[in-house]
């Protein structure tokens, strides 16, 4: 039997079935518009309306403080250039890290064409944000601070409700993108003081097309799909009631089973780290050292000497699914900007593999893709002309 092990929980994660049942009826006897004012409608709108009271409960917030959108990246762009166009007259710095997601990284570099100026915080070596760096960067005219909750290629969890505090210290906007954490992470907006706060329900077993942006009740922020009065009025678009009732499901599955669920893949986890450790030499293991302070799905390994792309091409004929880095930018032959920032040089940042587990995943899993790795690793040496073997 040919063997099939998915370890990119962090690109995406398998349906719910629970969520699956839930949105089956939306999609065919239950398809009213949710805006429509018809009974076909209002049986969408309510809905709608219970699963946003779901999804709010999650994170400590309020239905009227949450916002259905397509996806993660449209609720950090949302977040961004929503602050941006409202508060511009007040002025037109925004400071974020070197190591955040595409989403918020490149949407940050399109506002620097538009006059914006932009501050990229360094990371030590573990990629956390100091809370001293972020306390010097702040200027009279920064309007707004994006720092994400937790890393996508490396695990690390950021300290947000400190980070938090000091942009408030100064009166300036916090934004999160709480993509990875929502799910694997138990937190509360409230206690964390976040303004707005960004997440994805293919990122917890829930459905692709579907996310939800936080904003703090009393903040005021600019649209940034015009063209209708959906989400009241906030944000344009046919709602996905499929979707929305999917992401509800699958994201009070994963709070109700959170502390459970974190602890056996963080088990896996810790299992397979400890056995490449104590198998492959020459070998980085990037991001936090301590696993309380780490997603515990992520292990991510830089490999001397070889290419992370022949790494993941020879895993995969062996039936292991990894990634290089975020799925948003695996089609990129640049080396991962999160692992240079964080001190990885570039030969070594190219040999890089990121390992996501999930609550599927087995033991045996874990077992055949150590001794696969083990395999791999030394073959793809042997034809380098940079190896030396020791």
């Amino acid at each position: 039997m040919e063997k099939s092990i998915y370890l990119d929980h962090a690109a995406t994660t398998p349906l719910s079935k629970k969520a699956f049942e839930a949105m089956t009826p939306y999609f065919s006897d239950a398809f009213g518009n949710a805006n429509s004012q018809h009974v076909y409608g209002r049986e969408g709108a309510k809905a709608v309306s219970e699963a946003r009271a779901t999804v709010a409960r999650a994170i400590g917030a309020k239905p009227s403080e949450i916002y259905f959108t397509s996806c993660g990246t449209e609720a950090d762009n949302w977040a961004i250039k929503g602050i941006a166009a409202e508060y511009a007259s007040k002025g037109k710095h925004i400071i974020t890290s070197a190591i955040e997601h595409p989403a918020v990284y490149t949407t940050c570099k399109q506002l620097e064409k538009f006059g914006f100026e932009v501050t990229y915080l360094p990371v030590d070596g573990e990629g956390f944000v100091s809370a001293e760096e972020l306390e010097k960067a702040i200027r009279p005219d920064t309007i707004l601070v994006s720092i994400m909750f937790a890393n996508n290629e490396i695990g690390t969890i950021e300290p947000i409700k400190r980070l938090c505090e000091v942009a408030h210290g100064h009166g300036v906007i916090f934004h999160t993108d709480a993509v990875q954490a929502t799910g694997a992470v138990r937190y509360d907006v409230k206690d964390l003081g976040v303004d707005m706060l960004s997440m994805s329900a293919h990122k917890f077993y829930g459905p692709k097309g579907v996310g939800a942006l936080y904003i703090r009740n009393g903040l005021k922020i600019g649209k940034f799909m015009t063209g209708g009065e959906q989400e009241r009025a906030h944000r344009g678009g046919t709602t996905n009631t499929p979707g929305v009732v999917g992401m509800a499901v699958a994201l009070d599955e994963a709070m109700q089973n959170l502390e459970n669920d974190a602890a056996y893949v963080a088990s896996l986890r810790d299992r397979f780290v400890q056995k490449v450790i104590a198998n492959i030499d020459d070998i980085l293991y990037n991001g936090p050292k301590d696993t309380s302070k780490r997603l515990p799905n992520n292990a991510n390994f830089s490999f001397r000497y070889i290419e992370g792309e022949s790494i993941l091409f020879s895993l995969d004929l062996a039936g292991v699914s990894a990634s290089s880095g975020s799925a948003c930018s695996s089609a990129s032959l640049d080396p991962s900007r999160t692992l240079l920032s964080i001190g990885v040089p570039v030969g070594t940042a190219h040999g890089s593999i990121r390992f996501t587990f999930g609550k599927h995943n087995t033991i045996e899993d874990v077992d055949y893709t150590v001794d696969v790795l083990v395999e791999t690793v030394r073959r793809l040496r042997e034809m380098s002309p940079l190896y030396v073997k020791k």
